[in-house]
């Protein structure tokens, strides 16, 4: 109960201070590319390049059929690399939140954190960017909207939730061990490919399946393939779903914890 207490005043801490956030979000963004030539132009042009690549390889290389339902393979494909990018940059990003801002970590009238935060609303400006460019892919393969698209928000609002434990987790231990960035680096290149992004799940046995739908990207990339192709509601997932809440309340609840009790220390390393 008090670490629900304590999450209910982190929420209304947020909202009172939405416009600092956003504030701290857009300089975090210019931040990143400051000093190019093309500035905030690369935030965009790397993963849409890289979707482009992917679209060339398939459709003109490999000249990879539709899959089973008759969806082209390169929609298939972006619907699932588009919330991992985002999943993997707002990991990789939010880790290194606390040791990145370590001039506002010693402030003691700021709320630390926020910070992971902050990272994961600057990786979520780039996914809108990419969610853009697929309803435009959707457009041209000729499908319309549904309102299966509505439930969009809900995937994005799953996605930070989840994103938000995680890093508040990895943040606070990446202060004293700096091997943390490399393990999570790792970690993301395994959660790719465990991933089905490329490859669909139904190519497995039952138990494989089931071990393989216990990863929380697995919901999150279902959803939007749910949202934009096949047409299904998230209630109709009722048990992946009680799973996914389950998964993070418990990270979030983890990563406040761990969180708190590193966060008199951050000062003394740093």
């Amino acid at each position: 109960m008090k670490i629900i207490k304590e999450f209910v005043i982190f929420l209304r801490h947020v909202y009172s201070s939405k416009e600092l956030l956003l504030t701290l979000v857009k300089n975090d963004f210019r931040k990143q590319y400051l000093g190019s030539y093309l500035g905030l132009v690369w935030a965009f042009v790397q993963p849409l390049t890289f979707m482009l690549v992917i679209w060339f390889v398939f459709e003109m290389g490999f000249r990879a059929g539709p899959t089973t339902d008759g969806t082209p393979f390169f929609l298939w494909l972006i619907c699932g690399m588009v919330p991992w990018l985002f999943i993997s940059n707002a990991i990789i990003s939010g880790t290194g939140a606390i040791i990145n801002n370590t001039f506002m970590v010693k402030k003691v009238a700021f709320r630390v954190s926020v910070l992971p935060l902050v990272e994961i609303g600057s990786a979520l400006l780039i996914h809108i960017v990419l969610v853009a460019f697929l309803v435009l892919a959707l457009l041209f393969y000729g499908y319309r909207p549904t309102l299966y698209w509505l439930q969009l928000p809900f995937y994005m609002a799953c996605s930070i939730s989840f994103l938000l434990g995680i890093t508040w987790l990895t943040s606070a231990i990446r202060v004293f061990i700096k091997d943390i960035s490399n393990f999570v680096a790792v970690l993301m290149q395994i959660g790719f490919w465990a991933t089905p992004i490329f490859w669909s799940v139904e190519m497995l046995s039952p138990r494989l399946q089931t071990v393989i739908q216990a990863n929380p990207a697995f919901y999150i990339v279902s959803g939007y393939r749910d949202t934009f192709i096949t047409g299904v509601w998230f209630w109709e997932r009722q048990n992946l779903t009680l799973y996914y809440f389950g998964m993070t309340l418990f990270f979030m609840a983890l990563g406040a914890l761990v969180f708190k009790r590193l966060r008199p220390h951050f000062g003394d390393v740093l």
